[in-house]
């Protein structure tokens, strides 16, 4: 048999063959489809035009309004309309809206919907995100998302691999998110363009499965199809705490080719900064003091889970958010965020100064909540700080851990905490 790697072995099983090849062109079945409020509606609306009369099944499409939640304006009100109106139109069980929602790719992993071995297609390019959970995941467009909602199928084009094994031991307050601001400054955001990212390495295995989901998620910043881990212990109990289905656990074979082998010993390395306008344009965060912000957020689908928030409260208990800065603090679920208010963790915030926001994608994507004005710095635990992704064209927003967001608030300027 020819060797082949995790995501090549969930493809094949999915394109019903023994193995698939780099560059060859597939038609897989799917095992969930995924679309938000700004991707779902032009999807229903291609949809509609295929004449099909049903959903290829009703508990494989989920739809979560997360960008613009609660609705900001008229518009975003009418996105989650449609939505809403197609889930009972066709009888689609998993439509989650404020009062049981969350940040997408923070919630289905959460409530149970990820299993290794799936193939995930979502119209939201950080739908790689659950390749954390040994699953083929990735992003499509929208009219992608609409013919499988009606078929159940998308081809794809089998990725090259390539492998990034990590050793040493991490310096405190350094995170997953260190790991792959560090990767992608490396390789660069087209480092792995249409590349499946396998994660591995005695640092890996010591990450908790939400410091993995972090790594999966930002996959796509460096161009990756997919961003995938193999699964463990953590994951298994991660797996059976969501109360999610066993899958099929898939490993790489120890002789599977890779493009590209990247082999890292990260025991020098600091706590990353990505400034603008690229993830890819990292520093170490002792050569970022002489930065001052006028914002931070720490939430998002990429770290807004319940280790993000203890880590954060960690940092600003007992503190003060500087005068000139506004913290932003966006649990990705109502079940984090009900969990922050049990151990604690909201009181800190709000009496050190924070704003606490319900569950929303917000101010990542310049959506609301957080918008920047011109001229205006923040630092921010999401995925891109692309030229006016999160308001004016000439703000800027800088990339990093949970712990530096925090202690960059209290400070007000970009600094690790040890440094407070």
């Amino acid at each position: 048999m020819t060797p082949q790697t995790i995501s090549q072995k969930i493809l094949a099983k999915h394109a019903n063959l023994k193995f698939v090849e780099p560059g060859q062109l597939i038609s897989c079945k799917v095992d969930l489809v995924l679309g938000n409020d700004i991707t779902a509606p032009p999807a229903i609306k291609e949809f509609e035009k295929i004449g099909v009369s049903k959903v290829f099944d009703k508990k494989k499409i989920y739809l979560v309004p997360d960008h613009f939640t609660p609705a900001k304006d008229i518009k975003s009100a009418e996105q989650v309309k449609m939505m809403r109106h197609f889930a009972k139109k066709y009888g689609i069980v998993n439509f989650f809206e404020i009062g049981c929602m969350g940040v997408e790719h923070a919630l289905l992993p959460e409530m149970g919907a990820i299993k290794p071995g799936d193939l995930i297609i979502g119209a939201d390019s950080h739908t790689c995100t659950y390749g954390a959970l040994g699953a083929f995941s990735t992003g499509v467009g929208s009219t992608d998302m609409a013919a499988a909602m009606a078929t159940g199928e998308v081809w794809l084009k089998v990725p090259e691999q390539l492998k990034f094994i990590y050793k040493g031991k991490l310096r405190k307050w350094v995170e997953a998110k260190d790991l792959i601001l560090y990767t992608i400054g490396q390789i660069g955001v087209d480092g792995a363009r249409y590349m499946s990212m396998e994660f591995t390495g005695p640092i890996i295995k010591q990450l908790s499965v939400e410091g993995r989901l972090t790594m999966a998620n930002m996959a796509i910043e460096a161009g990756g199809k997919n961003g995938i881990f193999d699964v463990d212990t953590k994951t298994a109990a991660y797996l059976k705490k969501a109360k999610a289905g066993k899958g099929i656990v898939y490993h790489s074979d120890p002789d599977a080719e890779y493009k590209k082998v990247y082999n890292w010993d990260v025991t020098e390395i600091e706590p990353q900064i990505s400034f603008p306008h690229l993830p890819s344009n990292t520093k170490p965060v002792s050569k970022c003091s002489h930065v001052k912000i006028d914002q931070s957020v720490i939430g998002s689908c990429t770290n807004g889970r319940i280790e993000d928030m203890r880590v954060a409260a960690k940092v600003i208990k007992g503190k003060k958010v500087h005068k000139d800065v506004r913290l932003i603090i966006l649990p990705a679920t109502q079940k984090i965020e009900l969990q922050m208010i049990k151990e604690g963790l909201t009181e800190i915030f709000i009496k050190a100064g924070a704003a606490v926001s319900t569950p929303t994608c917000g101010p990542c994507l310049g959506g609301h909540m957080g918008i920047l004005a011109e001229g205006e710095k923040s630092i921010a635990t999401t995925n891109r700080n692309f030229v006016g992704r999160m308001g004016h064209p000439k703000s800027e927003v800088y990339l990093s851990n949970v712990a530096v967001a925090a202690a960059s608030a209290i400070a007000g300027h970009i600094v690790s905490p040890e440094n407070l």
